[in-house]
């Protein structure tokens, strides 16, 4: 995969260099002042992954996103923590907060390289066939895969496509996230964010703004975050407090 750095200051380019380098085999393309130079460099250059800050002059990194092209994957870096969830409501793979910590850039870059090897296979060309009580038929390579719901830890909304996260394995379909919700049983599948739908059973522990599913931080939303208390704590918990 390539990749360009976006972000106002000089310093924050050549350390994100750095780290990239010394993490990853991502080729480095270039880097950019701001989102305007970046977009005429996107005009006559195959981009795969994009490495942004938000708070930039002329175009913030929010609005850049909103410009690109869906098949351009974005890990937004930034000092404040207040974009997160706006972040992945524009299906951005990851939101890393500065000072960047190298375990934490590595596991963004490693999500990245995954989804767009998953977005090059056929598996795009998936549809959820059925569903039982029990279990949904995923279609994938002329084949059937049966997904117990019991298998399934969450659904991630991903661009024009949503990747089923299961105990074993991640399988991508050409489907929206309030599609394949409505295939699911509600009272196990609990819809937690835009770009999130989490199993219940599988919650580790949560917070205010945050889902832990073993390794995985799945942001909750504001719209959201009313109905997942009452669901999921029987409305026994008072997290203002």
């Amino acid at each position: 995969m390539n990749c360009i750095i976006i972000d106002d200051e000089p310093l924050a380019r050549a350390e994100m260099q750095s780290l990239i380098l010394e993490v990853s085999n991502l080729k480095i393309l270039g880097d950019f002042s701001n989102a305007l130079t970046a977009l005429e460099f996107l005009k006559t250059n195959q981009v795969d992954l994009i490495f942004m800050d938000i708070e930039m002059p002329l175009v913030t990194g929010l609005e850049f996103a909103e410009m690109l092209p869906k098949q351009t994957l974005i890990i937004f870096t930034t000092a404040y923590s207040q974009y997160a969830l706006k972040s992945y409501e524009l299906d951005a793979i990851d939101y890393l907060l500065k000072p960047i910590e190298k375990n934490r850039l590595e596991k963004a870059i490693q999500k990245a390289e995954l989804y767009d090897q998953l977005l090059s296979q056929e598996t795009i060309k998936n549809t959820v066939e059925s569903n039982t009580t029990d279990f949904l038929f995923i279609k994938a390579d002329r084949r059937f895969y049966k997904l117990n719901f019991d298998e399934i830890k969450f659904i991630e909304g991903l661009k024009d496509y949503v990747v089923i996260h299961t105990k074993t394995q991640k399988l991508i379909t050409a489907m929206n996230l309030k599609t394949i919700h409505q295939k699911i049983p509600n009272d196990k599948f609990l819809r937690v964010s835009k770009s999130y739908v989490v199993n219940i059973n599988f919650i580790d522990s949560f917070d205010n703004h945050n889902i832990f599913v073993d390794d995985s931080e799945i942001p909750l939303g504001e719209v959201f975050r009313t109905e997942f208390f009452r669901v999921y704590s029987g409305g026994s918990l008072n997290m203002d407090n």
